[in-house]
């Protein structure tokens, strides 16, 4: 077995060592202070050596011990060491690997900094200034800053709290309420908050990359405006990444040392936004965080141990966590991912969940995932104003569109919609007075669990001049709700005809019974005429798609006049000549024919090129399109073929009589159409 070496004095090596031990793999670590002692973690595969050395002690010490490789963690500011140990671990014979800090930042930025070759020269220019200091450069840095007339008063310094670091600041004259003595990491916010505390007007740190937590800092000073100083740049130093370390050492040793390890996922639902929102067991797992996720208004009142990230797309997600496991290979850290309200509820969760799934089955992430919910706007909402949901229709227009809304919240008692911003609100107005539903109440609920919480009940003129920004959730309350019929069957009379013709009522319903429509079918109703088909198809469930098709300008209006009157969203009217308007519209899932134009024969061969099976229901009113439907039908790959002949009577009462009024036969055809290369 190859005897080790590692020289720490960063998180990297103790790491290190962490790993080793854990592969039951003997070494020994040379730490320069009492501190760096404790925090070592005890084991008995690790042997510390505490106190300073030269390089002619090291190479004595790498010689007697036999050492036949040296990993040097020291800081990448400590040069000189770094020089020493190279030297004399070639002196020995030893290998030498020198660990580097990852000084990326993430996210492949550079963010604006005033860099100093030198303590001194980042001195002098302080010099020139006015206010409070903040030095996070360490102890051993702090004569050069001392030193100099005028700059130590100024000082606040942030040192590990350890003995050797306090008798330095002590030494330099530094002494009280100006020492800060704490371990990190530190996160942006606690920086702020000391750079608020001690009204810091600049700050002084090293390059020392995200370990050393230098872009919390970078970012604590840009929020609190005030000026950062960076000494040095040691991104273009060479060396090796702790995985790469790690690599050789198995290599050399045999053994295992980055053994995979599945961090814990949780994907949380964080209530409305506010801490009140938030249950008991999500509060937990936030304070067990080690990364935190999400909207960065969610996670802005939280801090985990290392860092978070406004991250909720699933791309941006998946790509961070595999950084971060290969950066803290080894290592069981937990990641808590933030979404708003619940997670089952209008949430991006379920879609994240499935693919983080997919990543852990193909063994790109080392994860066991957990889903805690939370509480809705909804339920909140509903206990406010003391109202059950259970009876009640749900929807979310927050960045989406619900269609037939009208129609929907005229159908029921109680109606919960989430929503973004006042805009919203504005939009509910508007289409409650439109749609003659000016008798429904709005409670409206702001920002809730939030101090500045509001609730109201408006009317939906009220709701047109809502302007307040925020976010929204409503209950509509209609106490005049209409029962719907659940069949086709709309009498002739309550369309708006003009002198177009129509589809007649009991035609109409067998029609499209034989269509067989599905809820969330696209249908084309070519030559809709009024467009009483296209209305009674969209009728059937507000998922189904429906493109009502005519050339004739002067009946499109009659189309769109039917439309408006029943509150239909799903019905999009072509105005054109079938087939060229199937053009940029998405392949049909049913198809009904009640003129053609003498163009039959080009819209069977057009929906045969959508390369979709289509079921088709044709209706004909001649002999001569009954001939043309059968020569069709023996050219094109039909199935289920049906061709049945109605004609229907109504009574008209004349006098005391009542006779009946035929109307003309109907033929009647339907089938499936196969499309693609099926045809």
């Amino acid at each position: 077995m190859k005897k080790i070496l590692i020289f720490a004095g960063t998180t990297e090596g103790r790491k290190l060592s962490e790993r080793l031990s854990e592969a039951e793999i003997a070494h020994h670590v040379c730490v320069a202070t009492e501190y760096g002692e404790i925090v070592m973690e005890e084991s008995p595969f690790v042997v510390v050596r505490r106190g300073r050395m030269d390089r002619d002690e090291m190479s004595c010490y790498i010689k007697n011990e036999s050492f036949d490789v040296v990993v040097d963690a020291t800081h990448p500011y400590a040069a000189e060491a770094t020089e020493n140990i190279r030297g004399a671990s070639g002196e020995a014979g030893a290998l030498y690997l020198r660990l580097m800090r990852d000084l990326s930042d993430g996210d492949g930025g550079d963010p604006p900094r005033i860099i100093f070759a030198t303590m001194e020269d980042c001195a002098e220019a302080l010099e020139r200034t006015e206010g409070n200091i903040l030095l996070t450069t360490g102890s051993r840095e702090l004569a050069v800053f001392c030193q100099r007339p005028g700059l130590r008063e100024r000082l606040y310094v942030r040192v590990l709290p350890g003995i050797e670091s306090l008798k330095l600041c002590m030494e330099q004259g530094i002494s009280g309420r100006h020492i800060l003595a704490m371990q990190g990491p530190f996160s942006e916010e606690m920086n702020e908050a000391t750079i608020r505390q001690y009204q810091i007007r600049h700050m002084v740190t090293k390059f020392s990359g995200r370990v050393g937590g230098f872009w919390e800092k970078q970012s604590a000073a840009e929020r609190a405006g005030i000026h950062l100083y960076v000494v040095g740049d040691h991104s273009g130093d060479s060396g090796y990444s702790f995985a790469e370390v790690c690599g050789k050492l198995e290599e050399l040793c045999g053994k295992r040392i980055l053994r995979e390890k599945p961090w814990e996922l949780v994907l949380a639902g964080a209530g409305m936004g506010g801490k009140a929102g938030v249950t008991e067991e999500v509060r937990r797992a936030l304070e067990d965080a080690d990364i935190l996720l999400g909207a960065e208004r969610l996670i802005a009142e939280h801090q985990p141990k290392i860092e978070k990230r406004p991250y909720y797309r699933a791309d941006q997600i998946l790509s961070y966590l595999k950084k971060m496991q290969r950066d803290f290979a080894g290592e069981i850290l937990r990641v808590v991912i933030l979404f708003s309200g619940d997670v089952g509820f209008y949430s991006g969760c379920g879609k994240l969940r499935q693919v983080i799934l997919e990543e852990i089955h193909k063994g790109e992430l080392c994860a066991v995932l957990r889903v805690l919910p939370g509480i809705s706007s909804v339920a909140a909402l509903a206990a406010s104003i003391g109202e059950d949901y259970q009876d009640a229709d749900i929807y979310s227009i927050h960045g989406r569109k619900v269609p037939n809304l009208a129609r929907k919240i005229e159908r029921s008692k109680k109606t919960f919609l989430l929503m973004s911003g006042p805009e919203d609100v504005r939009e509910l107005g508007r289409i409650l007075t439109e749609a003659g539903l000016e008798e429904c109440r709005v409670v409206t609920g702001w920002q809730l669990s939030y101090p500045e919480q509001e609730i109201r009940s408006l009317t939906p003129g009220q709701c047109c001049e809502v302007e307040k920004q925020g976010l929204y959730v409503c209950c509509v309350k209609n106490p005049r709700t209409q029962e719907y019929v659940v069949t086709p069957g709309r009498p002739d009379l309550d369309f708006i005809r003009g002198d177009s013709p129509m589809t007649k009522e009991e035609i109409r319903e067998v029609s499209i019974c034989k269509l067989r429509l599905h809820g969330r079918a696209v249908a084309y109703d070519v030559g809709s005429g009024t467009g009483s088909v296209a209305v009674e198809m969209a009728e059937r469930s507000d998922d189904i798609q429906v493109f009502a098709m005519e050339h004739k300008s002067e009946v499109v209006r009659l189309i769109e006049e039917n439309k408006r009157k029943f509150h239909l969203d799903n019905v999009e009217i072509v105005a054109g000549e079938a087939p060229e308007c199937f053009e940029g519209l998405p392949a049909p899932t049913h198809v009904f024919i009640g003129g053609s134009g003498g163009r039959l024969a080009d819209i069977f061969q057009a929906l045969c090129e959508k390369k979709r099976n289509v079921r088709v229901v044709i209706n004909a009113v001649t002999l001569e399109t009954v001939s043309e439907i059968r020569e069709l039908l023996s050219l094109y790959p039909v199935e289920e073929e049906e061709i049945v002949q109605i004609q229907a009577s109504q009574a008209e009462k004349r006098g005391p009589y009542h006779l009946m009024r035929a109307e003309n036969p109907v033929w009647i055809c339907s089938f499936n159409l196969r499309g693609g290369k099926e045809a």
